[in-house]
């Protein structure tokens, strides 16, 4: 269903007439980039997981220039960077700042936030080490978990396939 819907969706006029992909030249008509295989979902589920964590603009930009580097799967690269939208984005990013005062070994006073560029001179100055450590382990752990996530529930599907037509097979 998922291969029917892309391809569908991602019709080679359509990306060859889209004005959008043209930052990414002839790169963008790699036919890897849109094959739904283990690999490449598997890699592409690690690109999008990882690029969520990224507290920069145009995460979905720097997720798709990954894809294209490695050959994965760029819808899905693309759609997970999505799991930091605007309503996850504060909690998520928060709990990146106390794993990385964690891993950092940071002691900084209370979390105080104020909406001014006074606190942001001041107490991001100080906070941006461990914030951004969390959020590259954060990253790094969502990516492997995704990749292997990935990689063991297609290999249980197919064997499942496997098997139900074995058993069709038998039964005829």
């Amino acid at each position: 269903m998922p291969r029917k819907f892309l391809k569908k969706l991602f019709a080679d006029k359509k990306i060859k007439d889209e004005k959008s992909f043209s930052i990414f030249g002839e790169f963008i008509h790699d036919q890897n980039l849109w094959h739904m295989r283990r690999r490449s979902v598997a890699g592409a589920c690690a690109i999008g997981l990882f690029c969520a964590f990224i507290p920069l603009p145009f995460q979905m930009l720097i997720a798709a220039g990954f894809a294209i580097i490695f050959r994965c799967n760029l819808p899905i690269s693309v759609a997970l960077v999505w799991v930091t939208n605007p309503i996850t984005m504060p909690p998520l990013f928060f709990l990146a700042y106390k794993v990385g005062v964690f891993l950092t070994d940071t002691h900084l006073g209370p979390f105080d936030f104020e909406l001014s560029f006074n606190w942001l001179f001041t107490e991001l100055r100080e906070r941006w080490r461990p914030f951004m450590m969390g959020c590259f382990f954060l990253g790094t752990s969502a990516a492997l978990f995704g990749y292997i996530a990935t990689r063991v529930i297609w290999r249980i599907r197919v064997v499942s396939f496997w098997n139900k037509r074995k058993l069709r097979k038998l039964r005829k």
